[in-house]
């Protein structure tokens, strides 16, 4: 047999840390990773080697031929860095097969300022008196130098209290926005670094930076929320430093010698908006030549700069742009803009009109009565204003601000208003896109997109509940339930190891975590799944990128939650005291009173209590520490025990007999025995089925679900759960044109008014965590070691699915699982990326393979499957849930005939035990001979059936 010849490997996508840019990169020994790219079956790496050079190309240390699989996060085999220190790396592999790749291309890797003394650079801040009991017009600030010839590199690093601008020569420095982000700031403040030598000058050059309140001194929180958290006064920090070919180094620092004054921004607040009047601009503000003698002084301020630290993660930056997708007068009169997509960002508007003129645009995610619908910012403006100074077409977008808003209302235009005029921004972390998901059920496919969409609007700079109302928070609970799909979706390692170092920050004095994180809460509130972030976002990292540093950095603040808890617990091991956001959201819960579930709050606490023991001990397992591993998987196994003894009867119901209770129960090891698994998993299905096929579980039950129903062997009831469209549903919100994932399941009602409670978000992504589920067992897509090390290939086809896939970037290369049927056959296609292996079972047969790197592809004959029976007044529940579409037109024919027994029948007809025939469920409904006859027509005429759901829409 001749096999295919192959090409050679190729070492790819060489990388420190998780930093997409190593320009400015905190840690002196950055740990290395690479991809192969070779066509070779079964290729795996049997050794490499690593090269270090300087800026001119010359070979300052190498590793010798190293005999390792290795290939992500590898040790730093070199000097460690100093700070600014540059070095160029590359690397080459060899294959197992005897295969060997040239040198990579080079990476750069340059070191930022390591230590405080590494500073000149001091804060300033204006020399004037401020109101800080409102927004205040933006400062910019300024200064001149000389570059004399002979310039090699020239390297900006800046960082501010509030949010920064930097300019340089009449041009912005980097595409960075609302930097520096926000951190703890009274912990850990970034600084950015910027390559600026192409921007510089021989002879004068101006550099210049204006500020905004951005999150350190503007308001922030719900119910009016506070001013002034970190601090009252807004300062710049900038170090630029000059380096010749003579090897001297010049530097230009902020100091007392700079110059302030204020510009065309007069009130900039990220719940508010921005308020700018080009009138007060001051052209070439930033520019050399520039007459600064009227502007006031500057004065330093302290801070302590051993904050400083450099970024994990990427930076904000601007994404894409959206034209408008349509316009439209509303009943009051009022110009309406929709853009099709709700989205986080701002307007980027063009305008000609006469000096003075102010256009006003007040943004918004939903329409009502044909309204802007406000109500749900509370006390969020959402509005910006733009003054015209006259003379020609004004370009203009804000930069201290940014909305959550599909809809834009635009009053005070000049002139006849075009809607080519205003295109939006989308704004958020600049994150490398990394998973992928498709399937053959469009609204399916929406849910995914929607999902994908509420993750966009709320990484930005730190995970957010919501991006449009007077919160904006880094809610605990909410990451904690989507760290998985967040994963998969992008590359969040660096952004939410940044992240996490907060939480580690901000957590309070007896290990509590507060809720939110950053912690601005006048109070801070501790509460089980909330703060089980600090063991969840950890462990979830760690299975998705092989990173056991994430473990390890955040080991000692898991350990301080765990034993937050237990003290809490007590001696009896459950958590029954303080408050508990419980199943937050709980679709029977008033609108009012969100807290108020099904699911007892002892029941959810005690349980995310087992589970955080355990992560706890199975980290220190990982990381190696014995000691710690026993005490704390001893403790988990405990907590089960007294959870059982508590809330689980002999026979395997749990207390709330609720989804949630039940999904915990078994997804978290509770249950003690097989037969209460059995029991649990048997009345999850009933509870199911007496609700319709609907979702009852709010923020906690919905990422376990899916999986607790498959782990239980209802496969089917999954996907009928998550095709249901009615409300409460995933795809409810989807057939009422949602964009991106609701915070309510019915965060819009049916006949399209806003939830009358006063927290109603359209773009909150926790409920979206059913993604999850989609990549892993939908399509079939999961690490079956950390790091995707080796796959797990295991779909499980259903519902009306003929086809489904997922593809992701893993740290190895690109890995995907799709599966189709064709022509009578199921097909499975799978790509494993080169140095991985994985594991595949298929479905059909249940046949286990083991397979290396490469394309594989299985065919096996589908099972043929019974075409449904036809529906009669004979037919139970059971064989209508199977049929939703004519289920749906049942329930019309009810409603139209007795609207206010609908329910009634519906409650009798989904709770029986599964031998009620549809004939029987209309006990009760007045005149049910009358309906039954109408029902038998209706049903004994499928083609009538069909056109009555053709009318449905």
């Amino acid at each position: 047999m001749t096999l295919p010849p192959t090409s050679p490997p190729r070492a790819v996508h060489l990388r420190a840390e998780h930093h997409p840019d190593c320009l400015g990169i905190g840690e002196p020994s950055p740990r290395l990773s690479w991809r192969t790219e070779t066509d070779t079956p079964a290729w795996v790496q049997a050794a490499f080697q690593l090269q270090s050079l300087n800026t001119s190309g010359q070979v300052l240390e190498e590793t010798p031929r190293t005999e390792r699989a290795e290939s992500v996060l590898v040790a730093w085999p070199f000097a460690p860095l100093v700070s600014r220190e540059q070095r160029r790396l590359r690397v080459r592999v060899w294959g197992q097969d005897g295969s060997a790749s040239a040198w990579s291309e080079l990476l750069s890797v340059e070191a930022g300022l390591h230590t405080p003394g590494d500073w000149q650079a001091r804060f300033i801040t204006p020399d004037w008196t401020e109101d800080l009991t409102r927004p205040q017009p933006a400062p910019l600030l300024r200064t001149t130098f000389s570059v004399r010839p002979g310039l090699v590199s020239a390297r900006l690093y800046v960082s501010a209290l509030g949010v920064y601008e930097a300019r340089l020569n009449g041009a912005r420095v980097g595409d960075q926005l609302l930097s520096p982000g926000w951190t703890s700031y009274h912990h850990r403040l970034r600084y950015q670094t910027f390559d600026v030598t192409e921007q510089l000058l021989e002879g004068e050059n101006a550099l210049g930076a204006m500020l905004g309140d951005g999150w350190y001194r503007g308001r922030l929180g719900f119910g009016g929320g506070r001013r002034n958290l970190y601090g009252e006064r807004l300062a710049l920090l900038a170090q630029l430093e000059l380096t010749y070919d003579d090897g001297t180094l010049e530097r230009t620092v902020t100091d007392d010698r700079w110059r302030a004054s204020t510009g065309a921004i007069r009130a900039s607040d990220l719940y508010d908006g921005e308020t700018y009047d080009a009138r007060l601009e001051q052209p070439g503000w930033d520019t050399r030549g520039f007459d600064d003698r009227h502007w006031t002084g500057v004065r330093t301020l302290d801070h302590d700069l051993s904050t400083l630290v450099a970024p994990d993660g990427p930076p904000v930056r601007r994404i894409q742009t959206l034209a408008a997708l349509s316009v439209h007068t509303s009943p009051s009169g009022r110009t309406l803009v929709d853009f099709g997509q709700n989205l986080v960002g701002w307007v980027r508007l063009r305008v000609s009109g006469e000096a003075g003129q102010t256009v006003t645009l007040r943004h918004a995610e939903v329409l009502e009565d044909g309204e802007l619908g406000t109500r749900p910012l509370r006390f969020a403006a959402c509005t910006d204003q733009y003054t015209l100074k006259g003379g020609g077409e004004e370009l203009w977008e804000p930069r201290f601000t940014f909305h959550g808003f599909r809809y834009v209302q635009v009053d005070g235009w000049p002139g006849s208003f075009d809607p080519a005029a205003l295109e939006a921004v989308v704004v958020h972390s600049d994150l490398e896109r990394r998973g992928w998901f498709e399937c053959s059920e469009p609204l399916v496919e929406r849910l995914h997109e929607n999902i994908v969409w509420g993750m966009r609007g709320n990484f930005l700079d730190l995970p957010t509940d919501c991006p449009q109302r007077d919160e904006r928070l880094g809610w605990t609970g909410d990451i904690g339930v989507f760290a998985p799909t967040a994963a998969f979706l992008y590359d969040t390692a660096g952004f939410l190891r940044s992240w996490l170092a907060d939480l580690a920050a901000d957590q309070l004095p007896d290990g509590g975590v507060p809720c939110v994180v950053p912690q601005v809460l006048e109070t801070p509130i501790v509460a089980a799944a909330w703060g089980d972030a600090a063991t969840f976002v950890p462990w979830a990292l760690y299975q998705r990128y092989g990173d056991p540093d994430i473990l390890a950095a955040q080991f000692s603040s898991m350990q301080r939650w765990v034993d937050y808890v237990a003290g809490r617990a007590g001696p009896s091991l459950l958590w029954t005291q303080d408050f508990q956001f419980g199943d937050w959201l709980d679709p029977a819960a008033p609108p009012d009173n969100a807290a108020a579930g099904r699911t007892q709050p002892g029941v959810v606490a005690t349980a995310y209590f087992a589970r955080s023991a355990e992560l706890l001990g199975l980290s220190a397992d990982i990381l190696g520490r014995a000691e710690e591993r026993g005490t704390y998987l001893n403790l988990a196994s405990d907590i089960r025990a007294a959870f059982n003894r508590e809330y689980v009867t002999p026979s395997g119901q749990i207390i709330s007999d609720s989804a949630t209770a039940y999904a915990l129960g078994l997804e978290f090891g509770l249950l003690g025995t097989e037969g209460q698994r059995q029991k649990s998993g048997e009345r999850l299905k009933m509870l199911l089925r007496e609700n319709g096929d609907h979702i009852s579980t709010g923020f906690v039950g919905t990422p376990l679900i899916c999986d607790a129903l498959c782990a239980v062997g209802a496969v089917r009831e999954a996907y009928l759960l998550l095709t249901q469209e009615e409300c409460p549903s995933w795809l409810y919100p989807v057939t009422m044109g949602a964009t991106t994932v609701w915070e309510r399941w019915d965060s819009m009602l049916p006949d399209g008014s806003i939830n009358p409670g006063e927290m109603t978000s359209f773009n909150h992504y926790a409920l979206g965590a059913v993604a999850d589920w989609l990549h892993r067992r939908v399509a079939g897509l999961a690490p079956a070691e950390p790091g995707y090390r080796r796959l797990e290939i295991r779909p499980l086809p259903g519902g009306p699915l003929t086809h489904a896939s997922a593809r992701h970037v893993t740290p190895y290369g690109e890995a995907s699982s799709g599966w189709r049927t064709e022509n009578g056959e199921f097909v499975l296609d799978v790509q494993v990326p080169p140095n991985t292996s994985a594991r595949v079972t298929l479905p059909t047969t249940g046949e286990v393979f083991e397979v290396g790197s490469g394309v594989h592809v299985w065919r096996r004959p589908q099972a043929s499957v019974a075409p449904a029976p036809p529906i009669t007044l004979d037919s139970t529940y059971d064989d209508l849930r199977l049929q939703p579409q004519v289920y749906r037109t049942v329930l019309d024919v009810v409603e139209a005939h007795s609207a206010e027994h609908v329910q009634a029948f519906r409650r009798a007809f989904q709770s029986a035990s599964g031998t009620m025939n549809l004939r029987r469920a209309l006990f009760g409904v007045p005149l049910r001979d009358k309906l039954a006859r109408t029902l038998e027509t209706v049903l004994g005429d499928q083609p009538k059936v069909r056109v009555l759901l053709e009318d449905r829409g």
